[in-house]
């Protein structure tokens, strides 16, 4: 093992029992080891919020174009362009402020009155039952229903969708590190895509076939059908995991810090900034990964072009240096920024929907259910390369 200190701490993104619970591994970084090497995967780690943030900003050294997962990098895999999240300028400034047109903070405001009925439709079922799931009554559905809403699928495609999104980002084992999940999903969407072409409607679809822009070679064109198809796929799979494995956690912090939910069923006002704390506690997508562009240097080591370098976004939002007292979970607390959603040109675009969805469930959960204990012993933590939560979290209502 090679150490880029003298600490002996080991951190691993492949090891579940780690998974589980990785914040005492990430403290251990912070303090011993600020910049660490793992020599079995032959990637760097940053684990503090001002060297995380900053690598985040600094897109010229730190590139994503290679992808920004782990593996996706060590596997030298070809992406296909329009892939914002795997992409650097110029062709990330171009795709993504075409993005940005078609997914404006109205159309997401505009959204919120069916993203509240579809909760309604999921939990009012749920009420006098004395149990329910938060991921398979709620956190499971709901993503995949609200992209749907944007994208014009029709209702009842939706859930065969989610399931082979799933199956795409799931781990087997710590052994099975492969990036399974096809970046081009075949031809999933591609039907939709057609009738849409010939069927115009007010979705986000039919905007992104109709959309001018300037491309990066200065050529003004429409998308061609593989473009849209590709930024589809993007929207389906990125909307989908991560806002599922905020919703669990709600279920799980809420449960497990019962007066911080009594603060919320009698202030339902304090539930955006909860969705915060919850965000920065726990974030669903708690590591990324970029190319070194550059020789670069942190804390005194260097690191040489062609490395891999991971941010744990997840370990810097526990950082001590940045936030009062980090392990606790207060609902009252001033977040201010954390780093779930990125930073800087990658901030996430669908920052703003799942602060909705977010809001919206959490919301209409604590209208019913005042009062909820994990079940312990069905619960099941979701395994994947690029997320962290929860597969099932089933409670019991007193």
């Amino acid at each position: 093992m090679t150490l880029t200190s003298d600490s002996d701490v080991y951190y691993d993104p492949y090891d579940f029992e780690i998974d589980t619970d990785p914040y005492p591994v990430w403290r251990r970084l912070r303090d011993e080891a600020p910049l660490y090497y793992n020599e079995k995967y032959d990637f760097f780690a940053l684990s503090r919020f001002e060297d995380v943030e900053r690598a985040m900003l600094d897109w010229e050294g730190y590139r994503s174009g290679r992808g920004s997962i782990l593996e996706l990098i060590r596997a030298d895999f070809e992406i296909p362009s329009g892939l914002i999240l795997f992409e650097d300028p110029p062709e990330h400034h171009v795709h993504r402020a075409l993005m940005s047109r078609v997914f404006t903070p109205r159309r997401m405001a505009d959204l919120e009155p069916r993203v509240r009925e579809y909760c309604r439709r999921a939990l009012d079922p749920l009420e006098g039952r004395g149990s329910f799931d938060f991921i398979a009554d709620l956190g499971a559905q709901m993503p995949m229903r609200v992209i749907g809403y944007l994208l014009g699928i029709p209702e009842q495609d939706q859930a065969a969708i989610k399931e082979y999104l799933d199956a795409g980002l799931r781990l087997d084992s710590d052994e099975d590190v492969s990036f399974k999940a096809e970046l081009g999903a075949g031809d999933m969407f591609g039907e939709y895509i057609d009738w849409r072409a010939t069927h115009p409607s007010d979705d986000l679809m039919t905007q992104l076939l109709e959309a001018e822009f300037e491309d990066e070679h200065g050529q003004t064109r429409r998308l061609t059908r593989d473009e849209v198809l590709t930024y589809v796929n993007l929207l389906a799979g990125a909307g989908n995991e991560t806002t599922t494995r905020l919703i669990g956690w709600m279920g799980k912090l809420l449960a497990d810090h019962p007066d911080q939910r009594r603060q919320l069923v009698e202030d339902r006002s304090l539930v955006p900034n909860a969705v915060e704390e919850i965000l920065r506690y726990e974030a669903p997508s708690p590591v990324q990964a970029r190319y070194v562009a550059r020789d670069v240097e942190h804390h005194g080591r260097r690191v040489a072009e062609g490395s891999i370098l991971v941010l744990l976004n997840g370990s810097a939002n526990r950082d001590e240096r940045r936030f009062e007292d980090p392990d606790r979970f207060d609902v009252r607390r001033a977040v201010g920024r954390h780093l779930s959603f990125g930073y800087g040109i990658h901030l996430c675009l669908g920052a703003a929907l799942a602060r909705v969805e977010g809001r919206v469930a959490l919301d209409e959960v604590l209208q019913r259910f005042p009062e909820w204990e994990v079940d312990h012993a069905n619960a099941v933590q979701a395994r994947t390369s690029t997320v962290r939560g929860w597969e099932s979290l089933p409670v019991v209502i007193p």
